[in-house]
């Protein structure tokens, strides 16, 4: 972390002073929160705009205000951001700032209270099962085929995210009890429990593929569950990568993402009546809020198939 520096220093400066800031953020975010590299990048990035405007305005951290920081959301509104995007900025800003006044750096509140633009809700995409099965047919049948087709069944089969698949060991499969440790954001645990099918699978591979791929490794062996061609442990964004081609292969639109298949999971248990607490839990979400988003999509299925099955739905 940064240390505490007097109040009357000018921690003002957003060139190299901000990026020292900026820098001791990342670190608390790296080493303390313990966040994925994916989305400490993106604070790193969202900072270095802000950074980049306060330079721009001649302004300082510690003189900056509620205005100030409304002026900075009006200009990423005016150069065509997305809310979400401007929402994911201000975040960064919020939690930067939260920093600051805990390091006794500084003390103004500005970024206190401060509200984004109100984003129109989106129900998020979701992929059919027809299409996880075009998926995995283009996977093949070689050793990186295999991976990437247990990749595409885990996700499908738990709910994880991208980044969780990432940091998955052998360790973390409990055969036994058929059952996924996961870890979520902030390094927190959670049990996912897998169906027969897929824990089959998941031995095949270790004992298969897997071992195929591990025997390109120079040096130690990784205990990674995903292994690339080279035998080293996988990234989230090599793992996304891999996604990705899959899914150019087998025709599908470039919505369908790996997070499609933890939309797709949560929507297949809200509609075959799991309830809502479960759901939360499997999914890892903090806030219930942020599961009852699915309730809205299985309400449009219900409409969906109401519509294609009524008599008088025309």
């Amino acid at each position: 972390m940064v240390a505490s520096t007097s109040m009357r220093e000018p921690v003002l400066a957003p060139t190299d002073e901000f990026a020292r800031l900026r820098d001791g953020f990342v670190s608390f975010l790296t080493r303390v929160r313990r966040l994925s590299p994916h989305t400490v990048r993106a604070y790193a990035s969202d900072l270095t705009a802000f950074g980049a405007w306060l330079h721009r305005r001649g302004l300082g951290l510690a003189t900056l205000s509620h205005r100030d920081l409304r002026g900075y959301l009006g200009e990423l509104s005016r150069a065509g951001y997305a809310t979400k995007t401007i929402n994911r900025h201000l975040s960064s800003v919020r939690s930067f700032f939260s920093w600051l006044e805990r390091e006794g750096l500084v003390a103004n509140g500005a970024a206190d209270a401060l509200m984004g633009p109100k984003a129109a809700q989106r129900l998020p995409h979701t992929v059919s099962d027809g299409d996880v099965t075009r998926l995995l047919d283009a996977c093949g049948g070689d050793a990186a085929g295999g991976r990437d087709a247990l990749l595409i069944e885990l996700l499908y089969a738990s709910g994880a995210r991208i980044a969780e698949a990432a940091h998955l060991t052998v360790g973390d499969i409990d055969a036994s009890q058929a059952q996924l440790h996961l870890f979520g954001k902030g390094s927190k645990e959670r049990i996912v429990p897998l169906y027969q099918g897929i824990m089959g699978r998941l031995s095949a591979y270790v004992a298969g593929a897997r071992q195929e791929l591990l025997s390109h490794a120079k040096g130690r062996r990784t205990d990674a569950l995903f292994v690339s061609t080279r035998g080293n442990a996988m990234s989230a964004d090599a793992l996304r990568d891999a996604f990705e081609r899959r899914v150019r292969e087998a025709g599908l639109d470039a919505s369908v993402t790996p997070h499609s298949l933890r939309h797709s999971f949560a929507t297949e248990l809200l509609g075959g009546g799991a309830d809502l607490r479960s759901v939360q839990e499997l999914l890892g979400h903090a806030s219930l809020s942020t599961t009852q988003i699915y309730t809205h999509l299985s309400i449009e299925r219900l409409k969906d198939a109401a519509r294609q099955a009524h008599p008088r739905a025309e």
